[in-house]
């Protein structure tokens, strides 16, 4: 799989872009703030219908538009799978409405945006867009995944699940919308406002949908730590030995029925807690990861390179694992991976890159790279939204 052609229009600081894209690695180099990371940015979102640095879609609006009474940004692009091609685009409509304010006060801005998708020129939803294109995406921000942050490691999780499994995607839905629920009624009960026989039909809901994600990301951290500890063990040159567990809120063992039963009594036992608090307190919100390497904990013990290392080896066994779940080759999207690995390091992750079908690196200049490896790459350079053939 790989991205034959981009297009982007009012996305981040690019006005207008038309680029075509060659298979095989692909380095886009430039100063700093010039539109390297948008660039993989935009084919994120178009992979996953998120951003994974922007709290909203005004965020992804160019700046310089403001001024206007309706932004449009326009991210579309043309992708060859192993079986066919596929087209896959969203466009972004950002209004601009003025609230009044009394007088003496300066009236307020508001922005509402709406979103429009098209997959192959129909009309879709957001949900028919994940998996069209497949992508692993490595950040310098992805450290924070070694570093023991929960919600960065659930979120991790949900993503790469997203793509692979429809009904992950309607489970996760299903359940933010019934925690919600669930813990406005919880505080309604904290206030004595309803009885506490209503939090039934919730507990039933949050443990069918929870249990179904419970045992998903069960069954991906078990695939992906094998992998994992190859991949380092091999970046590392041998030298060091990973290991990646999921830590659920609830226990994760046995079958889908066998989790949702010990949901629900974890639910039981938590109740009282629960209505003192206003909040629910067990379930897959509250999952993490642990990385440990011989054993020692890599977010307590382990140096900038090692987390670094440990969260590569972990993207990497996704493109694996992801490749051998679609038959295809995802997208590897690695940005300013280098700055904190050692030459020997570089070297093994470039040769494991190497052997995808596309790889898009950024960099801020071309001297962490081997002259061997450049010689077969693609190159562009980016200044001010502008990219050119290097």
């Amino acid at each position: 799989m790989h991205i034959t052609h981009l297009t982007l229009t009012n996305f981040r600081n690019y006005r207008h872009l038309d680029l075509d894209l060659p298979a095989g690695p692909v380095v886009i180099h430039g100063d700093n703030a010039q539109g390297k990371t948008n660039l993989l940015e935009s084919i994120y979102l178009l992979a996953t219908t998120r951003s994974h640095r922007a709290s909203s879609d005004k965020d992804l609006m160019y700046r310089d538009a403001c001024d206007e009474d309706m932004q449009v940004a326009r991210l579309a692009a043309g992708a060859q799978r192993a079986r066919n091609e596929v087209k896959v685009e969203i466009v972004l409509r950002a209004e601009r409405t003025i609230s009044l304010q009394a007088a003496g006060q300066t009236d307020a801005v508001i922005w509402s945006v709406r979103r429009q998708v098209r997959v192959n020129e129909v009309n879709r939803r957001s949900a028919d867009l994940v998996g069209q294109i497949n992508v692993v995406m490595f950040t310098a921000q992805d450290i924070e995944l070694a570093t023991g942050r929960s919600a960065l490691c659930r979120r991790y999780l949900d993503a790469v699940n997203c793509q692979l499994d429809r009904d992950y995607l309607r489970s996760l839905q299903r359940y933010q919308k019934v925690l919600v629920q669930r813990n406005h009624l919880l505080r309604l009960l904290q206030e004595g406002r309803v009885g506490a026989d209503q939090l039934d039909f919730w507990d039933e809901e949050l443990v069918k949908s929870g249990s179904y994600i419970i045992m998903q990301r069960r069954c991906l951290v078990e695939a992906l730590s094998g992998r994992a500890r190859e991949i380092h063990r091999r970046i590392s040159g041998g030298a060091e030995e990973l290991r990646i567990a999921y830590a659920p809120n609830v226990a994760a063992e046995g079958s889908m029925s066998e989790i949702g039963a010990g949901f629900k009594e974890v639910l039981e036992k938590k109740r009282k807690r629960e209505i003192l608090q206003g909040m629910t307190l067990a379930g897959p919100h509250r999952d993490s990861l642990l990385f440990t390497v011989y054993g020692a904990d890599v977010a307590r013990f382990g140096s900038r390179g090692q987390q670094q290392t440990v969260v590569l080896s972990l993207k990497l066994a996704e493109a694996k694992h992801m490749q051998a779940e679609v038959n295809d080759h995802p997208i590897i999207l690695l940005d300013d991976v280098f700055s904190e690995l050692d030459p020997q390091r570089r070297k093994h992750l470039l040769a494991l890159v190497s052997l995808y079908q596309q790889v898009l690196i950024t960099a801020t200049d071309l001297d962490c790279f081997d002259q061997s490896f450049l010689a077969g790459t693609a190159r562009f350079r980016v200044n001010r939204g502008i990219i050119e053939p290097a």
